[in-house]
């Protein structure tokens, strides 16, 4: 039923005799071999697409955007639609015992080739016995059955005898997040594949605002791609008028205006921060402001005044690395440690400790007034 990727491709067997032989020879254990080589997100996407099925799938790490995209893309493409309704079935975690889903796994697929078995929030499951059941179907999987583990928002334990085996038998995807410092080159490759380009201010309003929540990032952009036609180069006023962030009060323009020290416009943005919650929780208020300061402090101390080898150390845009070579001037180390204090404190008060129902907006209005004075 699955491809045979060694009788289909000869140079495969040389390799595969190879590394086996090597392994004989020097006693290593061929599991954690294998389990050293990691699929992409993009290799998976494509062997679906070229029908290169395997009988296991286990997806799992701290980042959902990937595990998501890859079930979506299974469960849309691997049967034809008058085939899933018998031979696809959506299992979660919490509210399935793991011998059901084995039960179905076991099952053969109904006029169908193949049938398809998915298991939702599957780091539900949090005992080792309940990892056992399922540990002895993936051992020995049916050939007519994809069977598919969406585990999020956490690896598994590496050291399990279930990931032994999983690695062993099936394909194993480790979803990690997107760096703070890559996230404005993911947004535009995301934008790129979408046929649009995109201003600088543009991508970093999208990553201020929204952060690196990749789902919420993707979706935004679906929401530009039903307005703006494909080709168009994406600004800061389609940013503004499409996903609500005004290009002049955000949280990215109180952040310059507090590394340029600029009073007054840090104040307005604060005023309009007031008549619109939303647009500025306290607690992202506050992280970005700690990645200024960190950033100014790693200045301070780089020493360097080549923007280049700023970027290259502190890995972030030559043009911020710029702006950090004028700005540190205007924020001496010692001020610097202040403000962390300063930071530690609102986000105590933020938390609720020390204050009696003080709104956020008065919160703010203090912090940046100790920040700035």
């Amino acid at each position: 039923m699955f491809t045979n990727d060694i009788a289909a491709n000869p140079r495969s067997f040389t390799w595969y005799y190879f590394i086996t032989e090597l392994c004989a020879k020097f006693a290593i254990n061929f599991v954690f071999l294998y389990v050293a080589y990691k699929m992409t997100f993009e290799e998976i996407i494509q062997q679906l697409n070229n029908r290169q099925f395997k009988p296991v799938y286990f997806l799992h790490g701290e980042e959902p955007y990937y595990i998501d995209q890859i079930v979506d893309h299974a469960a849309a493409s691997i049967l034809g639609e008058g085939e899933r309704d018998f031979n696809q079935t959506v299992f979660y975690a919490k509210d399935t015992q793991p011998m059901s889903i084995v039960d179905t796994a076991l099952r053969l697929p109904m006029m169908s080739e193949y049938q398809v078995v998915i298991v939702k929030e599957a780091q539900e499951y949090t005992k080792a016995t309940q990892w056992e059941q399922l540990e002895k179907y993936v051992d020995s999987p049916s050939n007519s059955t994809i069977l598919i583990f969406a585990h999020k928002y956490k690896t598994i334990d590496k050291r399990s005898r279930f990931f032994k085996v999983i690695s062993k038998k099936g394909i194993v995807f480790e979803s990690t997040g997107v760096k703070d410092y890559q996230l404005g080159a993911w947004i535009k490759d995301y934008l790129k594949a979408k046929k649009y380009q995109c201003t600088d201010k543009a991508v970093s309003l999208i990553a201020e605002f929204v952060g690196n929540d990749l789902s919420r990032i993707a979706n935004e952009i679906e929401k530009l791609a039903v307005v703006i036609p494909a080709g168009t180069q994406i600004n800061e006023k389609h940013i503004e008028q499409h996903i609500g962030i005004s290009k002049d009060y955000n949280i990215f323009e109180l952040v310059n205006a507090v590394a340029d020290r600029d009073i007054v416009k840090a104040n307005k943005i604060i005023a309009y921060f007031g008549h619109n919650p939303k647009a500025a929780p306290l607690v992202v208020v506050l992280s970005n402001l700690h990645g200024l300061y960190q950033r100014l402090f790693k200045a301070h101390f780089a020493q360097t005044d080549d923007p280049s080898k700023i970027a290259s150390l502190l890995k972030v845009h030559p043009f911020v690395a710029k702006e950090l070579v004028q700005n540190k001037r205007k924020h001496p180390a010692k001020v610097i440690s202040r403000n962390f204090g300063i930071l530690r404190e609102y986000d105590m008060l933020g938390k609720g400790v020390g204050t009696s129902g003080v709104p956020e907006s008065e919160l703010l209005k203090e912090l940046i007034y100790k920040l700035l004075h």
